[in-house]
């Protein structure tokens, strides 16, 4: 007989609560939690498939090293000592700077960029490189200046809400808030609130929307320009807002004051008395914007994202209820790395900074292939497929075929495994006891440990194990006493007393907390994360206490061990935290709590984004006159994560979709397999002619061209970008706007 457990889904940021039903130790079937604080038993298709995330033939269950052009099975003891010494004498040659570790943010699983980092770390480098940088640096880095701190993002407060604003974002395929479309479909069919889309494309999410401005690709910053200039001039601004909470406005208005806002809208491709119109809306409605790829991954991303926050701020819709709120946290997802403090390094060929804490990926092929003397040399990869998921494929192939060293700690054969030196199989989410710490939910903090709900095959282990034997290998981990092995076989009262005898003692000890609770307490319970988790809550900061006694937790010494066990009693996820819903601007970091909007390094580039210049940079390339996204959200996609094809089965899953105007001009049909072909390289993919896709805009999805037991499946969208077409502050790729043509294959 099966069991229905408790678990989250791994396959986007949202973890919807899930029940699966396991029978023989395999998940047979799955269902919505009902019981989940956060998801109250909503799911898409992709959690109901979760079973084929789990099971198929790909998994790796052993240790693999590469042997000329096949991998051999090793024991782990070998794999960790030829790591370990490979590791020790490329740092020891080269320098610190030629070691980056790639991963620990992956969907679903976060507690292993704790190891992951401390070990890099130990091994004197600052190169984590983190799919965070390639979509979200921008805006993590203007909320940074903002409010104080990178991780201080402001978030939809939609509940509170009578109208939403979706730039670039397709919550109806791409969620990124809890229960999207469910949100979106009562926004659009309640009388009393608005659904407002601007998107190239009439999107699933503009098909439902109460208005729809269909703005030009490639215009968003432009538009924002014009948007804040109208609502000045016409004087609608929210005067009592800025004085009482924004500092700095008075230098950046002339960027807004005498802008042609009218010729603005026309390069947009917009009507000019609909773009008044909303931002009519803006300053009398209770509103709040969600952004998304369709802005982070375009032209001017980070400039767009600024203007946005800034067309937010004028309107007096930052930090208040309903608007854009700062949500709490029990940990932050990334680390505030200002650029301008010297002891944040740049990548020593291309120059990029750490933003929140993280390296992008697109400049990684360039720092292995360059002549510097401290190149990249070797790479420690996990929860990653670069070779899928990051831009420009072909390079990444050259780049990482020159490393000394490619480790790659995952779950599945991936494109990336099959390039590494070594491929050591980790155990999956639902193998081991993990957790996300997205914070898309206001004002409560939630929190879902998932534990284990299938056994481990063959020899997987916690990706944190498996740090923790590197760190040990390499000496970094210092002697751990007796008494602190056996105080863990104890109570946990006991072990916390011993172990802060210990930190004081030890001078080595804190800076390699996470290796020794994995040693100890990990040991007793099981699990490296679940210690992490444990260690994590006896240190949490005061803010969070303060929003964990709000929900009922009590103040003192022993909280963070009650909400520990809380978290251990409740598998379906609970409420660990209420922030301050009146005051949420107590929870910016700057001493007087105001928003600082004026950033001087964002004067000659916002000044820049006029008319003129930008119509002259939109005009169509001759070799290349369509503008392709590279990437579609769909519910048939789940990036990489999604191995076996057969849970697409009988669906039209990668298509490159075309308006029938372009489709007629270019002499294709649908169905009819075509050439998509831009300056990085050419696929052949089926055209799909669609109305619902704009005229001279066509779209392909990502996550697919995987190849799975040994046959590619649809087409990989990743070979037809480039990594230098990025942006040109956080390097975050310019998918949403690259030049193309098709031709029928």
């Amino acid at each position: 007989m099966g069991e229905w457990k408790k678990t989250g889904c791994v396959l986007c940021a949202q973890n919807c609560g899930l029940e699966v039903y396991v029978e023989n130790n395999r998940i047979v079937k799955a269902r919505g939690d009902r019981d989940n604080p956060r998801s109250k038993g909503y799911l898409c298709r992709k959690g109901a498939n979760i079973a084929f995330h789990q099971h198929h033939a790909d998994r790796i269950s052993s240790p693999l090293k590469r042997v000329g052009d096949r991998f051999e099975r090793i024991s782990w003891d070998q794999a960790i000592g030829e790591i370990a010494e490979r590791l020790k004498a490329i740092v020891e040659t080269h320098g610190p700077r030629s070691l980056a570790y790639m991963g620990g943010g992956g969907q679903g699983c976060h507690f292993e960029a704790a190891f992951g980092v401390r070990l890099m770390r130990a091994l004197g480098s600052r190169y984590h490189y983190n799919a965070l940088a390639q979509e979200l640096t921008g805006i993590f880095w203007a909320s940074g200046r903002l409010a104080g701190r990178q991780y201080l993002y402001a978030i939809p407060h939609e509940e509170e809400a009578d109208m939403l604003v979706a730039v670039g974002w397709n919550g109806m395929q791409s969620h990124q808030m809890p229960r999207a479309p469910l949100v979106l479909r009562e926004f659009s069919k309640n009388p009393d609130k608005l659904l407002v889309v601007i998107d190239p494309r009439r999107s699933e999410t503009a098909e439902i929307a109460d208005i729809h401005l269909p703005v030009r690709p490639g215009t968003d910053a432009l538009l924002a320009r014009a948007m804040i200039s109208i609502i000045l001039e016409e004087g609608w601004q929210d005067r009592e807002y800025l004085e009482l909470h924004v500092q700095g406005f008075e230098e950046i208005e002339p960027w807004f004051r005498g802008f042609d806002a009218r010729d603005a809208v026309r390069v947009c491709e917009l009507d000019y008395d609909a773009v008044r119109g909303l931002c009519r809306l803006m300053t009398t409605r209770r509103w709040c914007m969600h952004t998304d790829l369709g802005v982070y991954m375009n032209r001017h991303s980070t400039a767009t994202t600024y203007l946005l926050l800034l067309l937010l701020a004028v309107c007096g819709r930052l930090c208040v209820p309903g608007g854009n709120v700062i949500p709490g946290h029990l940990m932050p997802i990334g680390a505030h790395t200002d650029e301008r403090d010297p002891k944040n390094w740049k990548t020593v060929t291309t120059g990029f900074p750490a933003l929140m804490g993280v390296y992008p990926p697109n400049v990684m092929p360039e720092e292995i292939l360059s002549d510097h003397p401290e190149r990249l040399r070797a790479v420690l990869c996990c929860q990653s497929n670069p070779l899928r998921s990051f831009a420009d494929t072909t390079m990444y192939e050259k780049a990482f075929g020159r490393l000394d060293l490619l480790v790659t700690c995952e779950l599945s054969m991936t494109e990336t495994a099959r390039l590494s030196h070594y491929v050591l199989p980790a155990r999956s989410g639902y193998e081991s006891w993990d957790g996300t710490f997205f914070a898309w939910t206001f004002p409560e903090i939630y929190f879902q440990m998932r534990r284990p709900v299938v056994e481990p095959e063959g020899e997987r282990l916690e990706l944190s194990s498996i740090h923790t034997m590197l760190a040990e290998k390499l000496g970094i981990v210092p002697p751990i006493p007796d008494s602190l092995v056996e105080a863990a076989s104890k109570d946990r009262l006991t072990f916390g007393a011993e172990l802060m005898n210990y930190a004081t003692a030890e001078p080595r000890a804190l800076a390699n907390m996470p290796f020794i609770l994995a040693k100890t307490l990990g040991e007793r319970l099981g699990s490296p994360n679940l210690a992490a988790l444990w260690g994590l809550l006896q240190t949490a900061p005061k803010s969070f206490r303060k929003a964990a006694a709000r929900a009922g937790f009590t103040p003192g010494i022993t909280m963070g061990e009650e909400i520990f066990q809380a978290i251990l009693d409740h598998p379906e996820g609970l409420i660990l935290g209420l922030a301050d819903k009146e005051d949420n601007f107590s929870m910016i970091a700057h001493e007087d709590k105001k928003l600082h909007v004026s950033i001087p390094e964002m004067d000659p580039w916002v000044r820049e984004i006029e008319p003129g210049r930008e119509e002259e940079a939109l005009a169509p390339h001759p070799d290349y006159p369509l503008i392709l996204q590279a990437g579609r959200h769909m519910s048939a996609n789940a990036n990489t994560l999604m191995r076996d094809p057969a849970w697409n089965e009988g669906r039209r899953a990668c298509t490159v979709s075309v308006h029938p105007e372009d489709a007629g001009r270019i002499g294709i049909s649908d169905g009819q397999i075509v050439r998509v072909i831009t300056e990085a390289g050419e696929v052949e993919v089926e055209a799909e002619v669609t109305e619902a896709t704009r005229k001279g805009q066509v779209l392909i999805p990502h996550g697919f061209g995987l190849v799975y037991q040994g046959r590619a499946y649809g087409a990989n969208v990743n070979r037809l970008t480039k990594t230098t077409n990025r942006d040109r502050f956080a390097a975050t790729p310019i998918h949403r706007y690259v030049p193309c043509r098709i031709e029928p294959a």
